[in-house]
């Protein structure tokens, strides 16, 4: 398949989502090198962009009242402050400045995949395909209503998941 001249090239939202998980959550995010902080920031920062055009244009093709395309663009406009942030060159504002960084490109391609109509395992995270077996899933909150509900893959089913 040919590339139309002028389109936003595919985003590879699993890779992504695969290098936000080195910084977050806080508590099970790996130790980086100084190196390796600056290169992930970077890849942060290419992908927000990158993210942002998508969701931008996948909210246009939405009716100018649409609850979700209004939501999402307020979420470009706050990626778009993030990626403007300049924060002090010691390591404590660099990691909190890619740790921002990567909690607005989350939130990026969760927009990215609801306006696309794609639906997540809330297991594993992965995308849910049309082929895949899979079950109802209602995470139970401590007050007891459903904290998350949606569906998992069936090879889920017995994946122990820690919910923040």
């Amino acid at each position: 398949m040919h590339a139309l001249k002028g389109a936003t090239p595919p985003v590879d939202v699993a890779a992504i989502r695969w290098n936000i998980g080195l910084l977050l959550p806080y508590h099970q995010a790996l130790p980086l090198t100084d190196d390796e902080l600056a290169s992930l920031t970077a890849f942060l920062r290419t992908h927000t962009q990158q993210l942002i055009t998508h969701v931008e244009e996948a909210a246009a093709r939405r009716p100018a009242e649409d609850v979700p395309r209004y939501i999402a663009l307020a979420c470009t406009a706050k990626a778009r402050n993030r990626l403007r942030a300049r924060p002090a060159p010691d390591r404590h504002s660099l990691l909190v400045h890619a740790r921002r960084l990567a909690r607005a490109l989350a939130a990026l391609c969760d927009h990215h995949d609801a306006l696309a109509d794609v639906a997540m395992c809330l297991a594993c995270d992965q995308p849910l395909q049309h082929d895949d077996q899979t079950i109802p899933y209602d995470h139970v909150s401590p007050s007891g209503g459903a904290a998350r509900a949606g569906h998992i893959h069936a090879r889920c089913a017995n994946t122990v998941r820690r919910h923040p």
